[in-house]
This record gives structure tokens, sequence and C-alpha cells, in this order.
């Protein structure tokens, strides 16, 4: 049985395509803002993270209302780091909607986020945005879609889908290709979601089965359990059982004493919810992701959300700097690794294990940017810790070893792209498409080890002067590659505790490039600098001038510091070499060696 009153859709799209925009117009249209009402942009991307990146971190629900039919919207990441939110969405929904740039085309997380879709079998209905743009290729975009479902092997039912053009940060729409009328709204969107995805399927009177597919907390009200109704209906007061992931000990039987649902941008007090709708559940401390709220009477547990696993992992520890506990709240391992395990509840693809260490925390994720975000979230937070630098999991397949393979397009200037050929060659990396861009662009696509990619990134951000757009995701296992190149200079070690100089940094910035400015507070096995020579090289960061009484031009001359490099969270974790650790706190970033005294290092080597 259909419930033809609603419909669940996700948006999918490469980043920065236009989801989290064309959220804020479908909102606008559909009157969830009245007309006094002031509101911010990208109004789904509600974390300080998510606003400061531009990214779509979390996905998110919302719904509108559109001719009587109640349309829930699900907001997902374009970023392939974060592709266990977009299979977490999936699952709550019965169709989704493509966006694609109307110039750029199909991206590498286009066509990741498609073929999760299309693994599910959930009809589309592709949004060509930006036609406003004025280098839109419009058609050729179009034809570009059709072949990336066939490159993907869809359906031939799923390859019959309407294609609408818009503007939606003007909100204007239309029905194929072109550019909309500026008196038009987006009423041929909505048309299209209720005319192409499917109302959702289920038995309103069959035993209750209902998925939990996300977590958040409240307050006021707890642990919330976020998911949809397979079948049956949820009622507020009823008795439920919860069918957890220890299949062995019996599922909990609880009263089921507060249902909310999603009603345009909030959360609101329901008394059901029928087969197909989405739900938000409190009273279930023990709740998980993959859980499944069950009649009591007869509880049958649905199969679990299956999501892609890690392919990287680092270490979180505790911060043993001489600085440590300066200016964090949380310090010991303890609150470390309560933290992680809060983490893991809500993330499906991030994964924690011991080490040799107590005080030491393995975590996998599926990309540098995740596991930044996540070290990013617990500094604001009040953490201090150490971490690690990333290194790739290895797998054993057909009894030889394996490393993730990583597709990387790199959108730059023309004159670049030499740089990123004689980049991308020594990490082992082949270039499989070159394509002219707009405005003096091109659009390089390559293939490397996970491992080969490591600080690309930085690399091509500081040769391009910031001008470099990359985005990468998985793209399968390969063969061990071998030793790769990491970083050209070595680490400028500060030799002792103190606080450093100008006049110190004018002599070691001829040596090297500094992380670090004057009147800054350093210790013993900091690195405050990359040396010039591939040599780790001691300093006296807090040498200070002798004072005596000749005065000459050459001993009087002016202190002229370069600007030093500035070591963000995401650059030090990137450039750090296997015995080095970024120090985070609240207030610092600080990379340091393993071992803090060059004796210990010394001895170290040794063995």
């Amino acid at each position: 049985m259909a419930s033809p009153s609603f419909r669940n859709v996700a948006l999918i799209a490469h980043v920065d395509h236009g989801k989290t925009t064309l959220v804020d117009a479908m909102l606008g249209a559909a009157g969830v803002f009245g007309s006094h009402e002031a509101h911010v942009d990208r109004i789904m991307d509600s974390s300080d993270q998510e606003r400061e990146r531009g990214i779509t971190i979390l996905a998110k629900a919302a719904s509108v209302t559109w001719n009587g039919t109640k349309i829930n919207l699900v907001d997902t990441p374009g970023h392939a780091d974060f592709g266990g939110e977009v299979e977490r969405a999936l699952a709550l929904v019965d169709g989704v909607l493509l966006l694609v740039d109307a110039a750029e085309g199909p991206m590498p997380q286009t066509r990741y986020v498609l073929s999760k879709a299309l693994e599910r079998g959930l009809p589309a209905v592709v949004v060509i945005n930006k036609v406003d743009r004025a280098d839109a290729r419009i058609d050729e975009v179009a034809d570009e879609v059709y072949q990336l479902f066939f490159d993907l092997d869809a359906a031939d039912h799923h390859i019959e889908f309407p294609i609408i053009s818009s503007i939606a940060r003007r909100g204007h729409a239309m029905v194929g290709t072109g550019v909309p009328d500026a008196d038009t709204d987006l009423s041929p969107l909505f048309d299209a979601i209720v005319g192409t995805i499917p109302a959702p399927s289920g038995d309103p009177e069959a035993p209750l089965q209902a998925l939990v597919t996300n977590l958040d907390a409240s307050d006021y009200l707890g642990r919330l359990a976020i998911g949809r109704v397979v079948q049956g209906t949820l009622r507020s007061g009823d008795q439920v059982a919860l069918c957890h992931s220890n299949e062995e000990e019996p599922p909990l039987k609880r009263r089921l004493t507060q249902l909310l649902g999603f009603e345009n941008l909030g959360r609101v007090d329901v008394e059901e919810r029928v087969a197909g709708d989405l739900f938000v559940v409190a009273g279930f401390p023990e709740v998980e992701i993959g859980d499944t709220i069950a009649d009591a009477a007869d509880p049958q547990p649905l199969p679990r959300i299956e999501v892609d696993e890690p392919v990287l992992r680092m270490t979180f520890g505790v911060n043993t700097s001489p600085l440590s506990g300066r200016d964090g709240r949380f310090v010991t391992s303890r609150q470390i690794k309560e933290r992680l395990d809060r983490e893991v509840l809500g993330n499906v693809s991030i994964r924690i294990g011991s080490t040799s260490s107590p005080e030491v925390i393995e975590v996998a994720g599926r990309g540098e940017l995740q596991l930044a975000v996540l070290i990013e979230s617990m500094r604001r937070e009040g953490y201090e810790l150490q971490v690690s630098r990333p290194e790739v999991i290895i797998r054993e397949i057909a009894g030889k070893p394996q490393e993730p393979l990583e597709r990387a397009v790199v959108d730059v200037p023309n004159d670049h792209v030499g740089t990123v050929t004689q980049a991308i060659a020594p990490r082992k990396g082949q270039v499989t498409d070159l394509r002219p861009g707009d405005a003096g662009r091109t659009i390089v696509t390559l293939t490397a080890p996970a491992r080969g990619l490591l600080g690309f990134r930085s690399l091509l951000m500081t040769a391009t002067r910031g001008t470099a757009l990359v985005h990468q995701h998985h793209a399968g296992w390969m063969p061990w590659a071998g030793e790769l190149p990491h970083r050209q200079g070595g680490a400028m070690i500060a030799d002792r505790m103190g606080t450093s100089t100008g006049f110190a940094l004018d002599n070691l910035q001829k040596r090297g490039e500094l992380f670090i400015g004057p009147n800054t507070e350093v210790y013993e096995g900091m690195i405050i600098g990359e040396a010039s020579r591939p040599e780790d090289m001691q300093v006296n960061p807090t040498k200070t001038k002798q004072l005596t009484n000749i005065r000459t031009h050459s001993t009087d001359e002016a202190i002229k510091l370069k600007p030093h490099r500035d070591m963000t969270l995401e650059l030090a974790i990137e450039w750090i070499s296997d015995d080095e650790l970024v120090e985070v706190t609240p207030h610092a970033i600080r990379v340091r060696k393993r071992f803090l005294t060059e004796s210990e290092r010394k001895r170290r080597k040794k063995r």
C-alpha cells in the first residue's frame, strides 16, 4: 500500500553545484519563510565549520508542502569524505534530485553519489543548475549526464529521467534544457518530483518496522533517533521494541514517550508516523544507527545499514608537550576516548581501535578532510590532543598487498597545467584526461595512490597561489606502489624552551622557511620551520643579540622577517613525517617531534 500524500527525496551532487542553495529556494517557494522574515543563505548548513568551509558535512532533513503533497527534502554532502552521510540519507528516501553544474558538467562526486543512488534503485530527477552562467553548455552537459548513467549501467527505466534547467539562487526553473524566463518559479521542479519520485511503499496496517539512520541529541530530550518508518505505524504512547546490533540479547521494550516529525525547518510533536514517513524518537538512550524500532509483540529487525570501509587511519593521543593543559578543558585519555565513542555512535564511516598505548587511540575514516573536520570539532569543544600523520589502510587481495586508489579532478589556470603534471609524476600518479574549462582554466583528471595525494592539495595551493580547485574520491584498490617521496626539506627543531626572538629568527630564515614569528613560546622538540636541506636541524630560536658598546652599520642592521607559513590543521597533518605529531589545542596548532629530546630520538633510531 502506498502513501500518496508525501514524497521523500534526497538532493545529491558534486561539491558546490548548488544543493543547499536549491533547498533554500525550494523552502522559499513553498512559503516556509514569511514575507517579513529574514533568513540567511544556505540555511541548512547550520554548523560553524559548514559555513566557514562552504560545504555540507552532515545530511539534514526539512519538509515542504506543495499542492497538498508533503515533500521531505534531505540535503546531503558532496564530498566523498562524508560518503557515510550520503549512504544514510539514501536509506531515508524513494528518489533523488541529481544536480549538475551547467558549465562543469558531471564531476567525480557526481559519479560517486549517483552510483550509490542507482545501487539502491532510486529514480532521479536531473536538475541542470546555474544555466545563467556565461560559460554554460546546457545541451552538452545533458548529454554527459546521459553518458554517466550509461557508464554506471543504469537500468532502462532509470535513464528515462526528466531534465529541469534551473537558476537556484533566483528560484527559476523550466522543463527541458534552456534558460528559464525571469517570471518563472520552481513549479516545474516540484511537479517533476511529485510525478517522477514514487510515493513511499509500505503497509501502515502491517507490524511496525522503523529503521534508525541518524542520531541527534537534545538538552531536554536526551538522545534522539532519526529514521524512516518502513512499514506499520509508529504511534506516541505505544509499546515498541528496539532491535539492536547484538542479536543474542533480547530487544529492549519500552513505551514511546515522545514522537516528532519534520515540519518545514523544525521538528514538531506528532501523534503518529505512517509507513514511508520520517520520524524523530526520544526515550531510547541505548539506540544506535542501524537499529530497528519494531512491533513489541513480534519484533523483526531490518537489515543494518552498510557503508564503505575507511581508507585512512591516524592516531589521537593525550597531549604530552611541555605546554599541555594550558588552554584545554578536556586533556585526559578517558575524555578523548569518550568523545570519540560519541562520534562513532553518530558517524557510521568512522572507526576507532586500540593501540599498544592506553593513551593513544587509532581513528580510521574516509579521507583527510573528514578526519580534519573531526579534529577541528574537538578542538573547538575544548579538547587538547596530539595526532599523527594519516596512513593508508592496506588490504590483502588474492594474497597481495593492495592500497587505496584515488581519482582527483584539478581545476587550474592554463599556466599551471604543467605544475599539476610535474607534481603528480613522482607520486606515482597518471593523468587520465585534460579538458579545457572556462576563462583560461583547464580541468585535469588523474589517478594516484591515496598516499600520493596526501599533501597534494596544499602543494598545489602554494604553487598556484590559491587558484587551484581539487576534488578527489576513492576509486578502488591497486597493487602497492612502493615508496613515495614526501616533503623536500627536513625539520628545524627548537633545542630549548623559551620565547622566540626576532634576532634568532632573522638568522634562521636564511636556512629555511619558518612556521612561527617572534614572541612565540617554544619548547625542546617543537618544529619551528622547514629546512632548505633534507636533514633535520637543531636550532635555537630564543637567541638574543649580545649587547656591546660597538656601534657600526653592520652590527645594527634592522631585522627584516619574511612572513612565516601559518600552519593550519590540514596543512600540518599533511606536512608531518612518521616521527612527528601535530599538537592541537583550542588556541594553537603546533608541530613537534614524537620524541622531544635529541638523545631520545638518537636512541630510538639506533633501535
